[in-house]
């Protein structure tokens, strides 16, 4: 975290001082929950875009200009979003990036669509990296809005198809979920798949978001279904608090999760956490030259291993700068809705395989790597003796789902 303190205000000060010689660099304010109980997110987010702008700036920029990178905290919520969304574009960010919280993403996506339509020709982009709720690519997608991230649907599918083919998916299923439109996504997508995945939901439950102290009721419910496996889209504390209820009640049920990777996790679950299934975007178990070099790269820059929703976002900003490098200076400066265009034809060879926009709805279609706890993993975790071995990596064709028709893309003319 101090080389991260330190590369960071490097990168300012060159921003800052190429502005006196030059004009109108390109301007990327990330919006995210830098503090709080909910932090770790968002810092894990901020990390990883750090690293993906200092690449692109490792490679000339954007017109001969570092691409400078704004901070502000959204506290964690939308109003709080809603006031640093106005502070970045009255600083001249033009590109906006947020992921944690699909709340948040609702209310930036809406200030980002009304915003330019009251100022065409200073249009600014909104880049998510991680809000996952599907009416953010359905009902309310809009040309300004890229989701670089899985939507419940495709990462619910990889997950259970994984678990089906290594028959440890179990008859009886258990979904608990967050009760906000990502939970809701979640729940609904553990139903959809349940005959794909040959299995009954005997029991579902939304409970309140980031507010629970103590799982233990819920896991007594999971317990009192007689679940052979539990599926779960929960993030965050939500997440580390059920894994360290399901440990000391000895809950024999299986999980598979979205964000088991997500630091202290394992260390929570301990070895009940063994056999557990986790659906993600990367992971470099398996140790091939393309994992490998990411991986060492992002280690010598950053302090720490690739983890968690760190690779996706990385992945969502690289598929950015491949845009970025194919349009020109309009006036001496980016036109966004060019940019839009030619992030809709965006695409990039990731570790785990090929990513590339769908411009129906915005929606990234990506690969997705299943993986389960394993005490064989090549790396360990947490401090433990285990960590996550591959189990099946699917193409983007593989996991793809349709897009909604809810979306009605408007293109600006």
């Amino acid at each position: 975290m101090i080389k991260f303190k330190k590369a960071l205000c490097g990168m300012a000060a060159i921003g800052l001082t190429a502005g006196i010689v030059h004009a109108a660099p390109v301007k990327v304010a990330i919006l995210e929950t830098l503090s709080g109980p909910q932090a770790s997110t968002g810092l894990a987010y901020r990390s990883a875009v750090w690293y993906a702008i200092e690449k692109i700036n490792a490679g000339g920029g954007w017109n001969n200009e570092p691409v400078q990178l704004l901070e502000y905290d959204n506290q964690g919520g939308p109003t709080g979003a809603a006031t640093k969304l106005k502070s970045a574009i009255s600083d001249g960010a033009q590109i906006i990036v947020q992921a944690a919280s699909s709340s948040i993403a609702g209310q930036i996506t809406e200030d980002v669509r009304k915003y330019n339509l009251r100022n065409p020709g200073k249009e600014v982009v909104f880049i998510n990296l991680g809000a996952g709720a599907g009416e953010l690519t359905g009902e309310k997608c809009n040309f300004y809005h890229f989701r670089f991230s899985g939507n419940a649907m495709v990462q619910t599918k990889a997950l259970v198809m994984a678990m089906k083919e290594s028959n440890v998916l179990g008859d009886r299923v258990y979904a608990i979920n967050q009760n906000y439109s990502w939970g809701q996504d979640m729940e609904k997508a553990i139903v959809s798949f349940s005959d794909l995945g040959g299995y009954n939901v005997v029991a579902k439950t939304l409970h309140d978001t980031n507010k629970i102290q103590d799982f233990s009721p819920y896991v007594a419910k999971i317990s009192a279904a007689n679940a052979d496996t539990v599926l779960t889209g929960n993030w965050s504390n939500d997440l580390l608090l059920l894994m360290k209820a399901s440990k000391a009640s000895g809950l024999k049920a299986r999980f598979g999760a979205l964000y088991l990777d997500q630091p202290g996790n394992l260390a929570n679950a301990g070895d009940a956490a063994l056999g557990h299934y986790v659906s993600h975007t990367f992971n470099g178990d398996a140790g091939d030259a393309a994992s490998k070099q990411f991986m060492a790269d992002y280690t010598s820059k950053i302090g720490h291993d690739p983890v968690f929703i760190e690779p996706q976002a990385v992945w969502g900003m690289a598929m950015v700068a491949d845009a970025l490098k194919r349009v020109q200076p309009e006036n001496g400066v980016l036109n966004v809705n060019t940019l839009a265009k030619a992030l809709e034809t965006s695409k990039i060879q990731a570790p785990m395989g090929e990513m590339y926009m769908r411009a129906a709805d915005h929606q990234v279609q990506l690969p997705i790597v299943v993986s389960t706890v394993s005490k064989d993993a090549q790396i360990k975790v947490d401090g433990t003796d285990m960590g996550f071995k591959r189990v099946r990596v699917f193409s983007a064709k593989e996991v793809s789902t349709p897009a909604q028709s809810s979306c009605k893309m408007k293109r600006p003319s």
